[in-house]
């Protein structure tokens, strides 16, 4: 009996701390071509430089977690009015943590 507790325990530990890959939904190649259809980088562009790529990349970024990224990239979606829907913004994540963040 002890034995099918202490393995119940076990299963039940490695499920709740078990985490989803980030973006597993997305379709990194998607997101790219919506990021550049959708001009997303002019803004970063416009606030650094280059050709943007700094703001994912600079030692002070704001996102650190794969839930903040989500989070920027509903916000950036919602200021720039676009028309984008939950699949649309999961491939940009997709893409984005592929390219740049490589959050696990």
């Amino acid at each position: 009996m002890n034995k099918i507790l202490i393995a119940t325990l076990i299963l039940l530990f490695s499920a709740t701390t078990s985490q989803a890959v980030p973006f597993a939904k997305g379709n990194a190649e998607a997101g790219k071509a919506l990021f550049d259809k959708n001009n997303c980088n002019s803004c970063h562009v416009q606030k650094l430089g280059g050709d943007g790529s700094s703001m994912f990349t600079r030692a002070d970024r704001k996102v650190k977690t794969a839930a903040s990224l989500a989070t920027q990239i509903s916000r950036c979606t919602n200021n720039l009015s676009l028309m984008l829907f939950e699949e649309d913004e999961e491939s940009i994540g997709a893409y984005l943590n592929k390219s740049y963040y490589k959050f696990k």
